[in-house]
Formats: structure tokens, sequence, C-alpha cells
């Protein structure tokens, strides 16, 4: 090969997200050749593309296998088991103090320290939290995983009336409070910092001025765009004076918190009656009986207020209703000498409750300040009218445990379990240790009879405790469905033990039994 012809064939192979296949370029110097050459140029080429074509194609399906083997062991991780147990969810393996062993629970009479409500007393007799600090648990992995499936009704009850998802740094600029005057305002319950540079900060228990800010900065918004509801679910802090009754009154929580903003306060009213009526929605799909009272602004702002309260002898709020008509508010809105009813005059009744949800109308407290605008019908520019809306999430999980449990044991509701199914296999060594294997058969069918179970359902697998000690712990978890192997696990056909925890019924049911009534489930 002549020399002119190796420099035309010194191409470069480039490659084209585009494409599916890679491309081989070939650049050559304007110089001639003759057809003998151009022969030898073009075979030679070809093959030197097919070389370089097939050692990727080679490279490709060698990190297809591995891949291919890694999704393998990821998923086996996941599940807590070896790559040749399958896919199974244990006890054993899931993080969790030990604690079930100790059979000293406490009541309300007889509490000491701390442990002044039903549901705090629980979740830490239960490892479902740790203490961290004053007001600051560590959530453990079945409380993430009721507060993930509660995240997930706010998302769809959120995104349903047409809310955005967004998420906001913690980390506040003071300067944006200042302008607001609530740096101020909040007192010792914002918690500040300084940067390295001197430059002031708060930990946010709320968004107003941040999620405002940055809708002002949008400068050619128009009034076909609007309304906007955007909302995040992010932690929160407040520097509480007396943090207590564990996730109910601490110094970090987690939140949903959302923010309108309308062309007109008709419609932002109209948005203002669209999210209490998601509210609604959510709780009663939590099977949680919430009050909307009549509330005070603080130092929220605004010309209208409402609290969801959940009715609790342990709530801190104290709120009336009237039974003769629709009327409900917190007794910090009404004259302490008021006796009646304002509306129809009927007698109120006290109730105490515990805040789970708020809603503020504002009106342009917030967009005047910024100077959020959006051009109107008319090419003008307007003030956006807004709204704020607040969920407890953390609050909520230990409210609705609050509500729903006895006094040893934790009721969910049926949507947040951390999980719906609860297998107990007999006891090592026991006459029945020959239905282990059958347990495993009937998780192995669940899941595949019932799909939207997978990953709901937990095999307690710690054989050297007897059944009756796996129940109890399985009761004080508070599992919506327990299925037993015991002495009729042995029958032609096999019949299981299935504890329905809500309704307090036990029932013997077949593997096909078993399917058909956990089939009815409903998940997030």
């Amino acid at each position: 090969m002549s020399q002119a012809t190796q420099g035309a064939i010194s191409g470069t192979l480039s490659w084209n997200p585009g494409r599916l296949v890679p491309e081989c370029r070939v650049q050559s110097p304007p110089i001639h050749v003759s057809p003998q050459s151009a022969v030898i140029f073009f075979c030679t080429s070809a093959s030197l593309c097919r070389g370089v074509m097939e050692g990727l194609l080679t490279r490709f399906r060698a990190l297809a296998t591995c891949s291919h083997q890694l999704s393998r062991n990821v998923s086996c991780r996941f599940h807590h088991c070896a790559p040749g147990r399958g896919k199974r969810v244990v006890m054993s393996r899931v993080f969790q103090p030990q604690n079930l062993r100790e059979d000293q629970v406490l009541s309300l009479e007889d509490r000491s320290g701390d442990l002044t409500c039903k549901s705090q007393r629980l979740m830490l007799q239960v490892g479902l939290i740790h203490p961290a600090s004053s007001g600051c648990y560590h959530l453990l992995p079945y409380t993430v995983r009721a507060m993930e499936k509660l995240v997930r009704v706010i998302d769809q009850e959120m995104q349903g009336i047409g809310g955005q998802k967004v998420n906001m740094p913690s980390l506040s600029p003071a300067e944006l409070w200042r302008a607001t005057n609530r740096w101020d305002l909040m007192g010792k319950e914002l918690l500040r910092l300084r940067d390295r540079h001197g430059k002031e900060y708060c930990l946010g228990p709320t968004h107003e001025e941040a999620i405002t800010a940055m809708v002002a900065s949008q400068k050619t918004l128009s009034y076909k765009q609007l309304p906007f509801l955007l909302y995040q679910v992010t932690r929160k802090f407040r520097d509480e004076p007396r943090p207590r009754f564990g996730l109910l009154r601490g110094r970090e929580f987690y939140m949903k918190d959302m923010y309108t903003f309308d062309c007109s306060p008709e419609a932002a009213r109209q948005t203002y009656s669209l999210v209490c009526e998601a509210y609604d929605s959510l709780f009663d799909r939590l099977g949680l009986r919430c009050v909307k009272v009549q509330a005070d602004v603080g130092s929220i702002g605004g010309t209208m207020s409402h609290e969801f309260q959940l009715p609790v002898d342990v709530g801190e709020d104290r709120f009336v209703v009237c039974h003769s008509c629709s009327f409900s508010a917190n007794l910090e809105t009404l004259d302490l000498s008021q006796k009646n009813c304002p509306a129809c005059q009927g007698p109120l009744t006290e109730t105490k409750g515990i805040e789970v949800g708020h809603t503020f109308y504002l009106g342009t407290k917030y967009s005047s300040v910024f100077n959020a605008q959006f051009i109107n019908v008319h090419g003008k520019p307007s003030l956006a009218e807004m709204g704020c809306y607040g969920l407890g999430v953390t609050r909520i999980l230990a409210a609705a445990i609050e509500v729903l449990s006895t006094e040893d044991c934790i009721r969910w509701p049926g949507l947040l379990a951390p999980y719906q199914v609860c297998l107990i296999p007999p006891k090592k060594g026991s006459r029945e240790e020959v239905a282990v294997e059958l347990t495993g058969h009937l998780y192995d069918h669940i899941t595949e009879a019932v799909p939207q179970l997978r990953g709901d359902i937990l095999l307690d697998d710690r054989t050297h405790l007897t059944i009756g000690n796996r129940l109890k712990d399985a009761n004080k978890f508070g599992y919506p469905f327990v299925i037993i192997a015991g002495k009729r696990a042995l029958e032609d056909p096999a019949h299981f033990e299935v504890w329905c925890q809500n309704t307090g019924e036990v029932v013997f049911l077949t593997t096909e039994g078993v399917v058909e009534l956990l089939s009815q489930v409903q998940v997030v």
C-alpha cells in the first residue's frame, strides 16, 4: 500500500447518541489515486469499520451481561436475602432495635419521664423511632416505609387538583424574612445561623418568602398560566421551647407545604376550596375523622384560615363544634365569654385535638412585598393572589397511631401499614416444622397472584421463637394481616390461620382463600 493510501484511510471513529450504531468516518486529503489503489482503499476501509464495530459489539455484550448480573444482585440485596433464596423480605434482616422481648409495657397511668402519650411510647417500644436529641428522632425502616406511603397518597391528592411538586432549600436567607418582617416576628422559634462569611440564614419552618421570591423572578408570567399550585414535602425546623409527645411536637419534622398563585380573589378562593376538599379526601382515605375549624392566621398572615383537627384527648389544641349546624372554630378565634354558637345560637361542645393540617388565604401579603406579578387579561401587570396549605406528615403518622392503636398494640390506617402481610412459619424443631416450606411457597404464590402486594409481605423467619411469641410481636407491629402456618397447615389441602388485625377476625383459609382475601387489599 502506498504512503498516500495509508494516509487516506487514517480516519476517526465518532459516536452519535442519536444513532443506534457507531459511525465510521474516513477523512482523506484531496489527492489523486489510481483505480487500483481506490479498490485497495475501499476494501481496507470496509475491513477497518467491520473490525471496529465487531470489537464494540463484543464490549457491549460484555457490559450487558455485567449489567444483568448487577441487577440480579441489587434485587437480592434489596429484598434482604442471599441470591439463592428468592426475593423474600425476612424479619431477621430488618434493622430494628431489640425492644420486643421486653414485656414491661407502660400504661398511661404509670408513665414516667417523657413518655407522656400512647403514640410516643408505642413507637419507641417497637422500634419505629429512636431518640437523637431533644425534639429530634431517627426514623427507622418501618416508619420510613409508612411515611413514603403517606407521601404517595398526598401526591395523588395534590396532583389530582393540579399541584406540581418542587423542592426548595432548607437554608433561607435572612433578607427574605426581613423583607416581610418575620425575621423578628417569629422570635426564638426561628433557628438562625451564619455561614463563614457572616451571612445570616434560618432553617425554614415554612417557605412563603422563598416561593414568592422565586415566582417573582419570572417576569413574563401571563394570566393564562395561572393558577400555579406548587408544593413540596421536606424537612422543617422549629425551635420548640418544650418538645414533647414524640413526633407530635418536635424541632425537626416533615411537612407538605403548598403555595398557590391565582389571578383574582375569586379564583384564589376557588383554589382554597379545592385544596380543602383534597384534604377532606385525604383524611377520608386514611380513615381519620378530622374536623375543619376556623382558625387564627397567626404569624403566617392572611385574611382566612382553617385548621384540620383530629379529636383526641392528648391534643394540645382546643376547639368547639356546634351539633345544630356546621359551625366549628378554634377557641383562639372566639370571645371566651361566648357560650353559644354565633351562627345559630345553639350550644357549643369543647373538644381537644391535634392539628394535622392548616390552610391560609394570603391575598397579596407576600406577592406585594416581592412584587410577584403577572400580566392580566388587559395586558397590565397585577399582583398574584396567594394561598398556603400545610400538612404535618410525621405528625399525621403519630396522630393516626395515637387515635387508632390500643394501649399495647399499634394500629395503622390500612393504606399506611409498613407491611400489609406478615407470614409466620412453624418453630424449628416443632412437629409442624415440615410446614416451613409451605410458608415459603405461600409467600411466592401471593406475590405472583397478587402483584400489588410485592414488597408488602414480610416473612418472620425467626423460627427459634415460638409461633405465640412471634404472633405477639406481629400484634404489636400492627400488620393488617398475619398468616400462621400451624397444625392445620399439615392438612390436605393445607389451611392457614389468618388474623385480620383491624377487625379482630380469625379465619382458616386454603392457599386459594388467602389469595382471594388479599386480592381485595388496597395499596398505594
